[in-house]
């Protein structure tokens, strides 16, 4: 049975990310920061005392560049072909790879990165929401993680209900307001408090075979830090296109805004945090501040604020997936009831192995590498020179393969450190604590 053109734009007009395009450039700033921009900038300066300052500064500014030059690929081929949009990351890479072979390669990585950073933002959510109400509450009775997660997840239950991209406009704004307010937080804060007594710079590894695998353990926090490329294309099919202003201009304006923005919480974060604390720092530079209480709660405050855009920009495209193959697989009729089951099992899911595995932070390192770095560092990169054939040795061919070559090391290197760190610390995990 063939589905006629008449049906293929209704459904096309329900879908999450087809469904509304008419986004203005600065909907692609605040969506890209809020999807770049995680809680996992907090462990960046943990991430630099496992690196030192030279090799720490390097990759991180490199991974800046790197991904931003990768982003702007992945803005470039959007509308590649006249008259066609590649409204998803899994477009692409069919467009590159055929029909079957392009969602093999996609959709696992994508889904992934997506899934696993929606899990991580309950477990945060969950943590953050715990940590505040001991901070302006110490002397009440202690709370067990898994209800704070249920509390932060109730609220996801009812915005995934906000039908597409657009809809999440305010909820996404307010998410990125939040990202640039706690990293501030956490910079001047350190500031403030002054460099530690004795601090030390150096590694805090007991062996070499021990700080060679907290280095790649750490190069994996760093990959999860820069996870915008799984949305981007997403974000950018909300944003309306014709042949004299294609989507592109639009929608790089918005990235540039939004990566100055990365840098300006990354940066500081990172740098500061690390100068100030050398490697006593925690893996969450909120814990090692401790004090002032009403700062520090503040900032837990503003990380639940941004979990939550991050929840809904990141489930987003997964959403999509899930309806588009409802509808045009299964054959289920497009309308509110369908949604409704399908997301609230989604946020359902999420939620119970955020408290089945409350530890799943520890997984960061381990997925940063595996799924984040392919789909940020690389992928496009290797998609770029399918579809465009640069010639070989000119600048465009040279800067893509060096890209892939960092990228794949980065694979093969982050997951095993990570491994390592998951097996010595697995006796410390307690599932549904």
């Amino acid at each position: 049975m063939t589905i006629d053109t008449a049906d293929t734009n209704a459904i096309n007009a329900w879908l999450p990310v087809t469904a509304s395009r008419n986004a203005k450039w600065w909907y692609s700033a605040f969506h890209n920061l809020t999807a770049m921009v995680g809680a996992g900038v907090l462990t960046l300066p943990y991430a630099m005392s496992m690196m030192g300052w030279g090799p720490g500064s390097v990759i991180l500014i490199l991974s800046w560049i790197i991904t931003l030059f990768t982003l702007w690929q992945m803005v470039e081929m959007h509308e590649m072909v006249p008259g066609e949009r590649l409204d998803r990351y899994h477009e692409l890479g069919q467009k590159a790879f055929g029909e079957k072979l392009g969602l093999y390669i996609v959709v696992p990585l994508q889904l992934l990165v997506e899934v696993g950073t929606c899990i991580v933002y309950m477990v945060t959510g969950g943590n953050s929401l715990k940590k505040f109400h001991e901070t302006v509450c110490p002397s009440c009775q202690e709370i067990r993680s898994s209800y704070w997660i249920m509390v932060f997840a109730s609220v996801n239950f009812v915005l995934s209900l906000c039908p597409n991209f657009n809809s999440i406009s305010a909820v996404s704004l307010a998410a990125a307001v939040m990202s640039l307010a706690y990293s501030t937080i956490a910079w001047v804060a350190s500031l403030k408090k002054g460099t530690v007594e004795n601090v030390d710079y150096g590694y805090k590894a007991h062996s070499t075979a021990d700080g060679v695998f907290n280095f790649m353990t750490a190069m994996g926090d760093v990959a999860f830090a820069y996870a915008g490329h799984n949305v981007v294309l997403e974000i950018q099919a909300t944003i309306p296109s014709t042949p004299e202003k294609p989507s592109k201009i639009a929608m790089w304006k918005g990235v540039i805004v939004a990566y100055l923005g990365v840098g300006f919480c990354y940066f500081p974060v990172a740098f500061i945090g690390y100068y100030i604390f050398g490697n006593s720092v925690d893996d969450n530079i909120l814990i090692t501040l401790e004090k002032p209480s009403w700062l520090i709660a503040a900032a837990n405050m503003f990380v639940i604020v941004h979990v939550i855009g991050g929840y809904q920009v990141f489930s987003m495209p997964v959403f999509d997936m899930m309806e588009t193959f409802l509808v045009k697989r299964m054959k289920f009729r497009p309308r509110f009831t369908l949604r409704f089951v399908a997301r609230t099992v989604f946020v359902l899911l999420t939620m119970l192995i955020g408290i089945c595995i409350p530890f799943f932070g520890s997984l960061l390192g381990f997925l940063g590498g595996f799924a984040f770095a392919p789909t940020t560092y690389f992928l496009p990169c290797i998609i770029w020179l399918k579809l465009y054939k640069p010639k070989r040795f000119s600048l465009s061919w040279i800067v893509n393969w060096t890209c892939i070559v960092l990228g794949v090391l980065l694979v093969i290197l982050a997951p095993i450190g990570s491994l390592r760190k998951i097996i010595i610390s697995a006796e410390h995990y307690k599932f549904f604590s």
